[in-house]
């Protein structure tokens, strides 16, 4: 295909770098920016119709939610990076094989791991940390919850592969339907019906199904390329695509465990109101941390086909735009922290009578707010890593940005510093972590990930 043939065409081999770029990133944001949306919706209906306690109930949960996304999203992004490179290898065959063992993987997965955690249900919560006259609060959430986490598991199984066969906006419109039913629920099942926590987690559970049966439509799609198909060997290629998804499990259970210490700390010197000051602050670096995210996944469908086809140029072209791109975002994320947190923070709680909570959460964002400085690009080069089945590398980052560098930070400040200094430890950590991500980089740029190797495309 000549330059002028792929002038108009936005595909990920052959079109034109920009305009692929966006035609996958859009969606992408539209559909994690809905989904981040509902959650903070959902944070919002919380704390101001049932309370901070359980606000901080919830985010006493999160843990636990972490480890189970965790594996679902390993196994969901490491096969579809080695099916993008199939699909870059133009071998349809061995791309939709690893879709089906993905999705059957995770199914498998899901009903395992949700029955150990209600019949664990008590043991866990001691686990977290929770004192047990909280116990009631975080089961009245919990036990609604945890069965609708099937349909979650699911969806991202279908997100993933769905938009790496070029279908990024039905998987938009589904994570965006999701968040819209999600906040309508919301206010009815918490301010019409007064349901509480319970309303919560149905609002969160039903509106979860929705885009599961959205996301099913992919299978009448006539076009497509990816066919699911029960009968299946060599299970050993799971466990291959789930070592190149590592740094993705990493993110996410590491999140939880940071949470988890979080947790604890401020427990130990605020209590509830530290808890749900924390859980306020997380909602607001959630929505930054998810566009990050989208660009890292865009790069990861953009790269894999590319590094299968051998298109350097390519891959350095996309790489190039979406630093400048995760640039732009960094400083605008960092300028709304430092301006309007205040007024952010007042969306969550009424600050007239939770004045302590408020002034934590804003003395919280002015020691975190330079994470945004390097979160971004931490995420842009894992993703690019992994789509280039550098798993270890890439896991490598994920664990010390996410778990080792925040853990080993937080607790030498924690003993070291005073008061809440010692939520400096994340940006910190990220920044040490970019270092780390920096070399890694340098090391395999796209100008020497196929040297030595015979036949690539300049």
């Amino acid at each position: 295909m000549t330059a002028g043939d792929s002038e108009g065409s936005v595909d990920a081999l052959d079109g034109g770098i920009a305009a692929t770029f966006f035609k996958y990133l859009v969606p992408s944001l539209i559909g994690l920016i809905a989904m981040t949306s509902a959650s903070l919706v959902d944070g919002v209906f919380i704390g101001n119709y049932v309370g901070v306690t359980a606000l901080a109930a919830v985010n006493l949960i999160i843990p636990i939610t972490a480890l189970v996304f965790g594996i679902a999203m390993m196994l969901s992004i490491g096969g579809s990076v080695r099916a993008g490179k199939y699909l870059g290898e133009n071998n349809v065959t061995a791309a939709s094989a690893i879709f089906s063992k993905t999705l059957l993987s995770v199914a498998a997965y899901g009903l395992v791991i949700i029955t150990l955690g209600l019949v664990l249900e008590q043991q866990l919560f001691a686990g977290l940390g929770a004192t047990e006259a909280l116990f009631p609060v975080m089961s009245e959430y919990y036990r609604v919850i945890m069965p609708f986490l099937f349909a979650q598991l699911i969806v991202i199984v279908l997100y993933f592969f769905i938009r790496l066969d070029g279908l990024p906006n039905l998987a938009a419109a589904a994570l965006t339907i999701a968040a819209v039913v999600n906040i309508v629920l919301d206010y009815l099942f918490i301010v019409v019906y007064g349901w509480g926590l319970a309303g919560a987690a149905f609002a969160t559970g039903l509106s979860q199904a929705i885009p599961m049966m959205v996301l099913m439509a992919y299978f009448l799609w006539p076009d497509r390329r990816l066919f699911f198909n029960l009968r299946q060997n060599n299970w050993r290629e799971v466990f291959q695509a789930a070592y190149n998804g590592l740094s993705e499990f990493i993110n996410e259970v590491s999140g939880g465990i940071i949470v988890f210490i979080f947790n604890w700390m401020l427990i130990e010197r605020a209590g509830v109101n530290g808890v749900a000051a924390i859980t306020v602050v997380n909602y607001l670096l959630l929505l930054g941390f998810m566009v990050f995210f989208s660009i890292s996944d865009t790069i990861a469908v953009m790269v894999s086909q590319n590094f299968g086809a051998r298109n350097v140029d390519r891959i350095g072209s996309f790489l190039t735009l979406s630093g400048v791109v995760v640039v732009i975002l960094s400083l605008l994320f960092i300028a709304l922290l430092l301006t309007m947190s205040e007024p952010m923070i007042l969306v969550f709680t009424d600050g007239q009578s939770n004045t302590e909570m408020v002034s934590l959460a804003k003395e919280f964002v002015t020691y975190i707010w330079p994470v945004f400085l390097f979160a971004g690009f931490n995420m842009l080069i894992s993703g690019y890593l992994t789509a280039i089945h550098r798993p270890f590398e890439s896991g490598l980052i994920a664990l010390f940005r996410s778990l080792v560098l925040p853990a080993g930070f937080l607790l030498a400040f924690y003993f070291l510093l005073s008061d809440f200094l010692f939520v400096a430890a994340l940006p910190v950590a990220e920044g040490v972590a970019f270092l780390l991500a920096l070399i890694f980089f340098l090391r395999d740029r796209p100008s020497k990930i196929f040297r030595f190797r015979p036949g690539t495309k300049r």
